[in-house]
């Protein structure tokens, strides 16, 4: 592996990314994580995971040669910042890529004060207003203004879709320009793999009824009473059944809207799964019935798994993914009715296919080299090499 120097010389070596992330648990954050890892592994570029060890129970999604960095122990975030300030000039990776938006802004502190020239990059992964708007906290309400001072410090700020983009360089008073859209690296060789094991439901066992499917925390931003309230519809219409698999506060709620509805023998929350794309493979139809996205990457992992796919056009991300509607039916957020009508439509036979060609731009392949060429590193089969000037 080579890499150039300001001197203009090269030497032997192999650059050392960085991941910030507190809490290393079963979400999205930590499968995009876990996806680039790999990626940059196996590109010849060596990974540190700098994460909470009493709080990460799904550190096997990463790879096997990450070096874990145990400085994440405080009770709270920002009581780590002395210590990433002491592993960054310590160690001075390559770079170093914050993935959550209180995470990005202790990452650009650490190397203010570390005054080390590892490269920081910040990742908004969902919309700051929503943070703003929705958060109980103070720190919640203030996230706009703290990002307003901070992020003009960061070496480069990555959004996962236009549409938190833009609402970043709104919220944020950022220069639009500076924002740089990388989609999320979402399929991945094991995902395609993983849909094909067997799962133990009885209700995809059989052909005979369609079963509808949605996966996410349940809470408040993925709209789950919206889904039930639309299969409650469906269900008027022909027979059908609903799994939603995931874990979350509004369980007790969505239980009790389920009785109300007299759903309780087509309806089943079995909670968190590992293998989520088996179940996704085997649907009838994918719903993501959410309030609001950042992207959405479950809607495109039902769609590499070839599974037809109905959403909310909310901000931000389906849109995107969707091709305006192009590769899968979009529906106004909150109207069960327009969504019931969606999947009907599906059902009655009128899926709208999907373009696998358009599906290469969500891959981990792709998403994990616009990484490295957004931080000037440029690989083939062979080399690894930095193209820019500050190495």
């Amino acid at each position: 592996m080579m890499l150039k120097t300001m001197a203009g010389y090269t030497s032997k070596v192999n650059p050392r990314i960085a991941f910030f992330i507190g809490f290393f648990g079963g979400g999205g954050i930590e499968r995009v994580t876990a996806n680039l890892a790999h990626s940059f592994v196996k590109k010849g570029v060596q990974v540190d995971l700098i994460h909470d060890p009493k709080s990460s129970p799904h550190l096997w999604r990463m790879p096997a040669e990450t070096r874990y960095i145990d400085y994440v122990n405080a009770p709270t975030l920002y009581r780590n910042l002395p210590k990433l300030v002491r592993y960054l000039r310590q160690e001075q990776p390559w770079a170093l890529l914050a993935a959550d938006h209180y995470a990005n802004e202790i990452a650009i502190l650490a190397k203010l004060i570390a005054k080390v020239s590892t490269r920081v990059i910040v990742t908004e992964h969902n919309q700051l207003s929503r943070t703003c708007r929705r958060g109980s906290r103070l720190k919640d309400r203030l996230a706009p203004a703290f990002a307003q001072v901070l992020y003009p410090w960061a070496d480069g700020v990555i959004a996962v879709s236009h549409g938190v983009k833009t609402d970043l360089a709104r919220r944020a008073s950022f220069p639009l320009e500076r924002i740089q859209t990388i989609y999320n690296p979402v399929i991945t060789p094991e995902l395609l793999t993983k849909a094909k094991e067997p799962i133990d439901h009885p209700w995809f066992h059989s052909k005979d009824v369609p079963v509808l499917l949605g996966v996410g925390k349940l809470e408040a931003q993925k709209d789950f009473p919206n889904l039930i309230r639309a299969f409650a519809k469906v269900r008027q219409v022909q027979s059908a059944r609903l799994v939603i698999l995931g874990w979350g506060p509004d369980r007790p709620k969505l239980e009790a809207l389920i009785k109300s509805l007299g759903l309780e023998a087509d309806v089943d929350l079995p909670g968190y799964v590992d293998n989520p794309y088996a179940y996704m493979a085997r649907a009838s139809v994918f719903i993501l019935s959410s309030a609001w996205e950042g992207l959405g990457n479950v809607l495109i992992e039902a769609m590499a798994v070839g599974t037809p796919v109905v959403s909310t056009n909310c901000e931000s991300g389906p849109a995107e993914i969707l091709a305006g509607g192009k590769y899968g039916y979009l529906t106004p957020v909150g109207d069960s009715a327009a969504l019931a009508d969606a999947i009907l439509q599906v059902l009655n036979g009128q899926p709208k296919p999907i373009d696998s060609m358009w599906l290469n731009q969500f891959s981990s392949e792709s998403a994990a080299q616009k990484y490295l060429d957004f931080l000037g590193v440029s690989t083939d089969k062979t080399t690894l090499t930095c193209q820019s000037s500050s190495c």
